[in-house]
C-alpha cells in the first residue's frame, strides 16, 4: 500500500476533477500492473494498471489508495472492471464518501467473491485524498497555505519599501515542489489555473499576470459590485472573470470563492494570496494546511505581519489545528500545520 500511495501522488494536483489514485497489481510477489489516475481525471487508476497487466491480472492481489468507483460516468466501473479481469483480492486504504460510490464498490467486489481488505494506509490516504474528499463532502476544495515571514514575524515591509526577498533557496526548491505552477524545474512542466481574487477588479493591465493570461489560464474573482468596464478591460487580456458574494467588509467571500472553484472541478488550491487572506483562510476554517516559512534573519523595524493575532491564535489551538512537520531549510526553518477535522 505505501508504493500505491507513493505511486498515487504522481498525479497530484493533475487529476481533477478526479482524485489522483495509485493501484498496483500483484501476484506471486511480482508488480505486474501499476496505475494513476490519468490528467484531467481519466482514465482511472484501476484500469490503467488492469491494461498493463493484461491475463496476470487473473489471480492478482490489487492494492489501491482509494475505493474503486461504483457508477457509470465517462467510463464504466472500476469496480465491474477489476472483476472482470478476475482479480482475486482487493487491499483499499479508505472508502470513497462521494455519494455515487460510499461503499457500493465494495459491496460489489465482496458480491463477486473478491476477498477484500479494507483500512491499510488510510491515514496517508486520506490526506492524500483530502481535496477530493472536501469536494464532495463539504462542496470545497482543499487549501493549502503558505506564507514566508522574517525572524521577527513580517512578510512585507511598510507600504514604500520595496519587495522583501525573505527565504533562501533551500526553502525556495520546496516551495516550487509545493506549488508546482509555472514551475521551472525538470519533470514539473503542469501549468495549473492561477486564481486571483480581486474583488474591484483592480488588477493592472500591465501586471505580469495579465500580460501572461493568454499563456498561463487565468481566472479573476471578483465581487458581484465589481465595474462591468474593468470586467471588459481585463477579459480583453485573457483573464477570465467569474462573480461570487461579497463579505461584510465589501471583499470577496472566501467560502464562496472556494466553492465556485469546486464546482469547475478544482480539489487542491495553493494560496499565495498573502497576509490578510492567509489570516482569513486560517481564521475561518478553510486553511487545511498551513505551511509557514521562517528566515533566520528580523526585518528589524515595523512592517505587514505575516498573521494576525487571531491566526496565530487559531494555529496554537490544538482544538483546531496540529503541527505536523518541523524542518530546517538552509538557515530557514519551516513549520507545517494540519487542521483538525
Amino acid at each position: 500500500m505505501a508504493a500505491a500511495l507513493r505511486f498515487g501522488r504522481r498525479g497530484m494536483g493533475l487529476a481533477a476533477p478526479n482524485p489522483s489514485v495509485g493501484a498496483l497489481l500483484v501476484r506471486d510477489g511480482v508488480v505486474v500492473g501499476r496505475g494513476v489516475t490519468a490528467p484531467s481525471g481519466r482514465p482511472h487508476a484501476e484500469t490503467r494498471a488492469i491494461a498493463e497487466a493484461g491475463e496476470a491480472a487473473r489471480g492478482a492481489t490489487l492494492y489501491v489508495t482509494l475505493e474503486p468507483c461504483a457508477h457509470y460516468g465517462a467510463t464504466p466501473p472500476c469496480a465491474e472492471a477489476v472483476i472482470a479481469a478476475g482479480v482475486a483480492r482487493v487491499v483499499c486504504a479508505i472508502e470513497d464518501p462521494d455519494i455515487r460510490v460510499a461503499g457500493e464498490g465494495f459491496a460489489m467486489l465482496r458480491a463477486a467473491g473478491l476477498e477484500l481488505t479494507v483500512g491499510p494506509g488510510a491515514q496517508a490516504a486520506r490526506r492524500d485524498h483530502l481535496g477530493h474528499i472536501r469536494r464532495v463532502v463539504e462542496g470545497r476544495p482543499m487549501v493549502t497555505l503558505k506564507l514566508a515571514r522574517t525572524a521577527d514575524g513580517f512578510a512585507a515591509g511598510d507600504e514604500h519599501d520595496a519587495r522583501l526577498t525573505i527565504t533562501g533557496e533551500m526553502a525556495n526548491l520546496r516551495v516550487q515542489v509545493m506549488r508546482s505552477l509555472t514551475v521551472r524545474l525538470p519533470g514539473l512542466e503542469s501549468r495549473p489555473l492561477r486564481v486571483v481574487l480581486d474583488s474591484r477588479l483592480s488588477l493592472p493591465l500591465r501586471s505580469r499576470l495579465c500580460e501572461t493570461a493568454r499563456d498561463f489560464a487565468t481566472l479573476a474573482i471578483a465581487t458581484r459590485e465589481a465595474a462591468k468596464d474593468r470586467e471588459n478591460a481585463l477579459s480583453a487580456k485573457g483573464v477570465e472573470i467569474a462573480r461570487v458574494d461579497g463579505d461584510a467588509a465589501g471583499e470577496v467571500d472566501l467560502a464562496s470563492a472556494l466553492r465556485l472553484l469546486a464546482r469547475r472541478g478544482l480539489t487542491r488550491v495553493f494560496s499565495e494570496g498573502g497576509p490578510r487572506v492567509g489570516s482569513r483562510l486560517v481564521t475561518s476554517g478553510l486553511a487545511d494546511e498551513v505551511a509557514v516559512f521562517t528566515a533566520l534573519k528580523p526585518l528589524g523595524r515595523p512592517g505587514l505581519p505575516a498573521l494576525d493575532a487571531s491566526a496565530l491564535g487559531a494555529l496554537a489551538d490544538p482544538a483546531r489545528y496540529r503541527e505536523a512537520e518541523s524542518a530546517a531549510l538552509g538557515d530557514d526553518a519551516l513549520r507545517r500545520w494540519e487542521r483538525v477535522g
